[in-house]
């Protein structure tokens, strides 16, 4: 049979599983209770609270800690523990290792010197980025809105879940990245040097060009405040995004519309999302924000604009 008659096979399989779920099960209407958006919603485990601040431990804190933690031990392990005869742990900690010294703070996108100070750094945040990224797809009993009973004890149900769906995280990475690059170019060149490096070179000497500098300041000006934009609301929507759809294709459509014959179909659409993501997306957002790190540290302290 070829692989087009099988495509086929299968197709009409999916259908006619579909019609007789329809046909047992038939439509329950639209559900208006089911609000899809709670999945995100962050309740106090451990209420903290310090006047109009809020320190309390929920989920998205446990997320944390757990790619702290991961991070952290990577880089002991990295530390202390490599060997000539590598087994496959640290096989694969080489290969993480290298795609961070090579092409993340590689050559083309910061010097040697500075590398070598700020790889701990930049090594550490596509660490845990990356780590940050790949839990929220593992399922955890985190959902305290939903909780099954065990022996007396209610545990919350399990869900998926990722801090780096949520923009204050995102954000903060954000602004820790760009309050470092800016540090590291006011150290190289002083303040008011800093500032002129933000012009092409030789802009301000040509009386005929003059009148630009103010206006091409301003746009400098504007792109570095974007640059913190740019940074955390990427990493943040690509990370949404990918839970919304795995929520919606795993289940959460089927309760929306009432209709359980689409369950198979979703199903099936929601694994090819949840590989994609697991696969490509959350080790690409890890490598996209390290990388822009890198090429805002190298920028801050090169020669020319």
């Amino acid at each position: 049979m070829s692989t087009r008659a099988k495509g086929l096979l299968a197709f009409a399989l999916l259908l006619a599983l579909m019609i007789g779920l329809f046909a047992l099960t038939g439509s329950h209407g639209m559900n208006t209770e089911y609000q899809p958006q709670n999945e995100f919603k962050l309740d106090d485990w451990i209420s903290i609270h310090a006047g109009g601040l809020n320190l309390s431990v929920n989920k998205a804190v446990l997320y944390l800690f757990l790619a702290s933690g991961l991070t952290a031990a990577t880089m002991v392990y990295v530390a202390h523990r490599m060997q000539e005869r590598p087994n496959k742990v640290q096989t694969a900690v080489e290969v993480i290792w290298g795609v961070m010294r090579d092409n993340i703070a590689g050559p083309n996108n910061i010097d040697r010197e500075m590398a070598l100070r700020w790889f701990p750094f930049i090594g550490a945040l596509f660490l845990f980025i990356l780590y940050s990224n790949i839990i929220g797809y593992l399922p955890l009993p985190v959902n305290s809105e939903e909780t099954f009973n065990v022996f007396g004890a209610h545990i919350p149900a399990f869900q998926i879940y990722a801090a780096t769906a949520n923009i204050s995280v995102t954000l903060v990475l954000s602004l820790m990245v760009w309050v470092s690059y800016h540090a590291v170019g006011i150290r190289s060149k002083g303040f008011v040097g800093y500032l002129k490096s933000w012009l092409p070179a030789g802009m301000d000497d040509v009386p005929a060009r003059a009148f630009m500098v103010p206006f091409v300041f301003g746009i400098e000006t504007i792109s570095h405040f974007v640059r913190i934009i740019s940074l955390s609301v990427r990493l943040f929507a690509n990370m949404l995004a990918g839970h919304l759809l795995i929520l919606f294709m795993g289940g959460g459509l089927v309760v929306l519309v009432g209709v359980a014959a689409l369950g198979p179909l979703t199903l099936i659409v929601a694994t090819l999302f949840f590989i994609f993501e697991v696969v490509l997306i959350a080790g690409l957002q890890a490598f996209i924000f390290a990388t822009l790190t890198a090429i805002y540290l190298g920028g801050a302290v090169a020669e020319s604009h």
